[in-house]
């Protein structure tokens, strides 16, 4: 298996899926397929020679016009225990794979060289398939996943995904604060993969990842690489694309991406910490996509969940501490669970200095009340963001309040509008409201204006990249600047 860290909706039919070809994935705890022993690793030489015999056994099993077209172009690439990967130029490893691979394994099998399947993902260890990206994390697969009734849904999506992917629900989006399992949610799901169905071929990464690594392909080797990296797989899995919002440029590459493997019956996951309609400043048309399966929330974890949390890692770490004490570290009711591991590694390292034992006391010493529970996230005044883009423009905010309709002032109303939008929680009637407007479809031809102005003039992403991360940090606003 290769695996690497890094239109319109309506009645059709569905491409047949890639994945089919495979066994039926096992069950959870089933007994899985044990191979045989690995063979020598042949060199080029005799791949080249082990691959031109079988293609001399299969120009005898059909037509020659059949064989020149399917067969002839498919090149042998390297071998795994007992799996031959074949390389097909694009157009013809979708036909070949579903129509052929019976036959060409059968070939392989009369040829005695001990290679009993065929892949047309690249072996795991080729030279040039490996890209940065996000580590995978071995320890999250389904059995560590605690479950509970805020997770409980997307626990069992994500189990069918991975038992079925492509059959069950595509694409799957996870939606919901940080913290609360969904990276662990998608790492189940590619390791569940990697151990079950080794012939599929697979990706996993973050939305920074997938844009650092497309910029650096456009600044390299060029897109084509980097679509053939991201487009020719089987499962996609890529979390916290809230990221993609503000460039343009790669949302539209992922736009493709994201059609090209659903068309193809790959499956794609998806996280993010809100869902698809309230990311705002994501095309429509990517949003849109984003619910054409099942949105399912992850929701912050309750008193019990938390309980069984922490004692499971207190267990892992070897430390058996009182259900009192658990209980008071439970009770303090941080809804992120990576705040709370922290929690309990600060009470054990504090009884591990001090010779003491776990107390409820000695939790409260610890971690002090309410210290683990984040405040909620500030948003923007429209005010602010209003003197952010009149700032930025060399605008005053009455300008941008006044009935004026003149070019500059119109684009500087509609950046604020937009902005407002995505950073507060605003409705569009009270946008309206905010910038002396009657009539929410006002916002809404603004948001439009924006979206699509960013996709065609990059000074536009720059301006609301920039401006976003400004109001979001709530750094102070620079009047003079006019560009």
């Amino acid at each position: 298996m290769r695996f690497i860290a890094g239109g319109s909706i309506g009645t059709r039919e569905k491409s047949f899926p890639r994945h089919l070809r495979l066994a039926k994935i096992p069950q959870q705890n089933a007994a899985l397929w044990s191979p045989p022993p690995v063979p020598d690793d042949p060199s080029p030489a005799d791949l080249d020679t082990l691959w031109r015999n079988a293609q001399e056994c299969l120009r005898g099993s059909v037509p020659e016009s059949t064989f020149r077209l399917w067969l002839e172009p498919l090149k042998a690439v390297g071998a795994d225990v007992d799996t031959l990967y074949l390389e097909a130029p694009e157009g013809i490893r979708a036909w070949a794979e579903r129509r052929y691979s019976g036959l060409i394994s059968q070939a392989l099998e009369a040829g005695g060289t001990g290679l009993t399947r065929i892949s047309f993902a690249a072996p795991r260890d080729a030279a040039g398939l490996t890209s940065p990206g996000p580590e995978l994390n071995p320890s999250y697969t389904f059995d560590r996943f605690v479950i509970g009734p805020g997770n409980r849904l997307a626990h069992g999506a994500a189990l069918a995904v991975a038992e079925a992917p492509s059959e069950a629900y595509n694409p799957l989006f996870l939606h919901g604060p940080p913290g609360l399992g969904k990276t662990h949610l998608l790492a189940a799901i590619a390791n569940y993969l990697h151990d079950n169905a080794p012939g599929l071929s697979l990706r996993y990464t973050t939305a920074e990842s997938f844009t650092n690594e497309f910029v650096g392909a456009l600044k390299s080797t060029g897109a084509d690489a980097f679509k053939a990296r991201y487009r020719d797989i089987d499962v996609l899995l890529i979390d916290d694309v809230q990221f993609l919002e503000g460039k343009p440029a790669t949302e539209e590459e992922f736009f493709h991406t994201f059609n090209a493997l659903y068309e193809s019956g790959s499956q794609l996951v998806l996280s993010a910490d809100r869902i698809p309609s309230e990311l705002s400043t994501l095309a429509s048309r990517l949003r849109d996509r984003f619910e054409w399966g099942l949105t399912v929330p992850v929701e912050p974890p309750d008193l019990a969940t938390r309980l069984v949390f922490l004692g499971n890692l207190a267990s892992e770490q070897t430390e058996q501490l009182p259900p009192d004490a658990l209980r008071a570290l439970a009770s303090k009711a941080s809804a992120n669970l990576r705040v709370l591991k922290g929690a309990l590694t600060r009470v054990v390292a504090l009884s591990s200095l001090t010779a003491s034992a776990v107390t409820p006391d000695s939790v409260e010493q610890a971690v002090p009340s309410d210290e683990i529970s984040p405040p909620p996230p500030e948003h923007p005044e429209p005010r602010q963001v209003q003197e952010a883009v009149a700032a930025r423009v060399g605008l005053s905010v009455d300008d941008i309040l006044s009935p004026t309709r003149t070019a500059p002032v119109a684009r500087a109303r509609q950046l604020a509008m937009y902005l407002t939008r995505a950073l507060t929680d605003l409705s569009l009637p009270q946008i309206a409201e905010a910038f002396n407007r009657r009539d929410h479809t006002t916002v809404m031809h603004a948001i439009r204006r924006v979206e699509s102005g960013a996709l065609e003039d990059a000074s536009i992403s720059r301006a609301v990249e920039e401006l976003t991360t400004q109001l979001q940090s709530g750094t102070g606003m620079d009047r003079d600047r006019t560009d």
